[in-house]
C-alpha cells in the first residue's frame, strides 16, 4: 500500500489516479475531507502533527511526501515525519522538495528543506528526492482575470524560467514509488523549455481561441497581490526567481525524460488540458 500526501493538491490528485490505474492500493490524506477514487481509502490528516500520520501509514511500504509551506514555521519539526514512517514500517519516502535547495540555498524554507532530504538520507530508508522549480499550475491565478475580462496580470513579462506540468511531477512521482531502480535518485524537473508570462498568456489564448492580452505589473503590485494568500518573505523568495533568475533555474533538465522516458509536456499542453478554468 501507497499512501499519497496532499491528496487534494495538483500532484496528489493526478499521482493517486496513476498508482490506482497500475493496480496499486492506496491511501490518500488531506486536512479535510475529499472525495477520492473508488477502492482509495482517504484520511483526514495534519501533517504539522506528525503523530496524526500513524493510522494512514498502517501497512504502507511506500510514502509520497508533500509539505506545505507552514510546515518550515517556528516550531514545526518535519523530520518527526521521516522517523514516524519508519517507525510505522514504511520502506521507502518520496520527498518533494524544491530546485531552490540548489539554486538559492540559503533562503529559510531551503535551508529547512534541505535538513529535511539530509533527514531521510540519513534515515535508513529507501529514497528519492524530487526538485521542481515552477509549476504551470501557477497560472490559475490567472483564470479568474481571464475569464472575467480576458486579461493576464503578472510582473516580469519577458522574463522565463522552464515551468513543469505538476502531472509530470507525478508520474516521475509513481515511477519513484514502485520502481527500485529510483532508490538514492535525486531528479531536477521542468519543463521542456524557457517560456515567460507574455508567452504563457499566448499559449492561453491559443487553448481558447480567443484573444487574451497581457498586463505588466511593477513587483510592488505583485507583491501586493501575493502576500494575501502567503508570507511577505516567500513572495520576494517568488519575485526574486521570476524577475532575475540564475543560470541553474534557466537549466532544462533532462530528468523527466530520464525517468518517464518521453519529453516533458509544454505550458501549451496545460494550458489546452485545463482550458475550462479559463473560460
Amino acid at each position: 500500500m501507497i499512501v499519497v500526501t496532499g491528496a487534494t493538491g495538483n500532484i496528489g490528485r493526478p499521482l493517486t489516479r496513476a498508482l490506482t490505474e497500475a493496480g496499486r492500493q492506496v491511501t490518500t490524506v488531506s486536512r479535510h475531507p475529499a472525495e477520492v477514487p473508488d477502492g482509495v481509502r482517504h484520511v483526514v490528516a495534519d501533517l504539522a502533527d506528525p503523530a496524526g500520520l500513524k493510522s494512514a501509514l498502517d501497512g504502507a511500504e511506500a510514502l509520497f511526501l508533500l509539505l506545505s509551506g507552514d510546515l518550515h514555521a517556528l516550531g514545526a519539526s518535519p523530520a518527526d515525519l521521516i522517523g514516524e514512517a519508519a517507525g510505522s514500517g514504511v520502506r521507502r519516502v518520496v520527498l518533494l522538495s524544491t530546485l531552490g535547495v540548489v539554486t538559492r540555498p540559503f533562503g529559510k524554507t531551503r535551508i529547512a528543506m534541505r535538513a529535511l532530504e539530509d533527514t531521510l538520507r540519513e534515515s535508513g530508508l529507501e529514497w528519492s528526492l524530487l526538485r521542481p522549480g515552477g509549476f504551470a499550475s501557477n497560472a490559475l491565478w490567472w483564470a479568474e482575470s481571464v475569464r472575467t475580462r480576458r486579461v493576464v496580470a503578472a510582473p516580469f513579462g519577458d522574463v522565463g524560467v522552464p515551468i513543469v506540468d505538476p502531472a509530470d511531477i507525478a508520474e516521475v512521482a509513481a515511477a519513484c514509488l514502485v520502481d527500485d531502480r529510483h532508490h538514492g535518485g535525486t531528479y531536477e524537473l521542468t519543463g521542456p523549455e524557457v517560456i515567460t508570462p507574455r508567452q504563457q498568456t499566448e499559449a492561453i489564448a491559443g487553448a481558447l481561441g480567443s484573444p487574451v492580452s497581457f498586463h505588466e505589473l511593477t513587483r510592488e503590485e505583485a507583491k501586493a497581490g501575493m502576500t494575501r494568500s502567503m508570507p511577505a518573505e516567500l513572495a520576494d523568495d517568488t519575485l526574486d526567481i521570476l524577475g532575475s533568475p540564475n543560470p541553474a533555474e534557466l537549466r532544462v533538465s533532462p530528468d523527466v525524460e530520464r525517468v518517464l522516458g518521453h519529453a516533458p509536456r509544454s505550458f501549451a499542453d496545460w494550458a489546452a488540458g485545463h482550458v475550462a478554468a479559463f473560460r
